[in-house]
């Protein structure tokens, strides 16, 4: 049977064309990661005790969380109780977003000489001060800390708790490894793109409702843990890397594309590397290509 020579040519020009452009994005990748900054993956703090919560779980194990504070890491936004408030009834309230490093667990022993777990949660000491005198912001930040317990070890906390009087923690306070994030730099591309592309900063502060853009994720390799992830993110109404505010935490990429335009929040099957992650948006195409590389096993 004679082979149809126009298809395989075809064929042949597509494995090319795709085998090029996974070079030319492993090069950008490489080249990208060589301009960005060195910064350590953590640091060491020495959080200073707050106060300290007692609630149970759902199989009624008693738990202890010490609030604790640092400068070292950053305040969420300076809301007042009206805009909190606008925010919790809102239909994203997931907007309002506290930063903190929630430690590992360890055994104590309460008054009655039975053992219990404590967690450590960390906050920024102007914030804690904010939640210590308003009831308000301490009830919402309390289940904002619960929940984060929840989703890192994986169990099911009571809501109902109490902030012990006579103590301003349970046990004893561990130093602690935050992670020293660097947040990605998005570079903008054309045709005339010439190796050197120029870094544009980001905006990190933004307010809007616009449409989810068309996006895919490819993991590299694909079978097994993927050494690192690949998304593109289709965005045709964008006329400039300016209007584009990314934000990448350990499962999450959040996109935005100003004014009005695009919203993306979604959550991805691995933690990745945020401070080695990079962005490039192609000037032409429209598109917004970030390398994620993933923590190992």
């Amino acid at each position: 049977m004679e082979s149809d020579k126009s298809l395989l040519s075809a064929e042949l020009n597509s494995d090319f064309e795709e085998a090029l452009y996974e070079q030319m994005l492993l090069k950008a990748k490489q080249e990208l990661q060589s301009r960005l900054p060195s910064v350590p993956e953590s640091k060491q703090i020495r959080p200073q005790p707050g106060f300290c919560i007692k609630t149970r779980t759902a199989e009624n194990t008693k738990i202890f969380i010490n609030i604790c504070k640092t400068t070292d890491i950053p305040a969420p936004p300076d809301l007042s109780e009206a805009e909190l408030v606008n925010i919790l009834e809102s239909d994203d309230p997931s907007g309002y977003r506290v930063p903190m490093s929630i430690g590992e667990p360890h055994v104590e022993v309460d008054n009655n000489g039975n053992g219990c777990t404590a967690y450590d949660i960390v906050i920024n000491s102007s914030f804690f001060d904010k939640i210590k005198s308003n009831e308000l912001f301490r009830e919402f930040f309390v289940t904002v800390a619960m929940e984060g317990l929840e989703n890192k070890y994986e169990m099911e906390l009571s809501r109902e708790w109490r902030m012990l009087k006579n103590r301003k923690f349970m046990g004893s306070i561990s130093d602690q490894n935050i992670r020293t994030k660097s947040k990605p730099i998005i570079q903008e591309m054309d045709t005339s793109y010439s190796g050197k592309p120029q870094s544009k900063p980001l905006i990190t502060e933004i307010q809007s409702s616009p449409v989810v853009p068309e996006y895919s994720i490819v993991a590299e390799p694909v079978e097994g843990h993927p050494s690192f992830l690949v998304a593109e993110i289709s965005l045709p109404k964008v006329s400039s890397v300016k209007s584009l505010v990314l934000d990448l935490g350990e499962d999450r990429i959040v996109l935005w594309g100003r004014p009005d335009l695009y919203h993306m929040d979604i959550f991805i099957p691995y933690n990745i590397i945020q401070e080695k992650s990079g962005a490039q948006f192609n000037q032409n195409t429209k598109v917004l290509t970030i390398t994620m590389p993933v923590q190992p096993l």
